[in-house]
């Protein structure tokens, strides 16, 4: 921690407004991006997920899905997907 509190000074980051970033801020970060881009690459993120879980050091998977609800982007993709699988009437095919 320590390390990243020597880095963050160093980049100016202690002077920005409002907290300053955290080490999990980084993970989060990365994560909620890693998965953005699966789904705009068209990868399929229910057969990624497990290498994300491992990556993160997750022991659960579950613990890896949470990323999905964290930002509005991933939201809306999930959300759009589950509503074109929940509607039978639907002609739209998911990505």
């Amino acid at each position: 921690m320590y390390a990243f509190q020597r880095i963050r000074t160093r980049l100016g980051w202690d002077k920005l407004p409002g907290r300053r970033p955290r080490l999990y801020d980084l993970r989060h970060t990365f994560a909620s991006n890693r998965l953005l881009g699966w789904y705009q690459e068209g990868i399929d993120v229910h057969w990624a997920m497990p290498l994300l879980a491992t990556y993160m050091g997750h022991a659960k998977v579950t613990d890896t899905y949470w990323y999905l609800t964290a930002i509005p982007a991933l939201m809306a993709i999930v959300s759009e997907r589950f509503e074109c699988l929940a509607d039978p009437r639907s002609e739209q095919v998911v990505p």
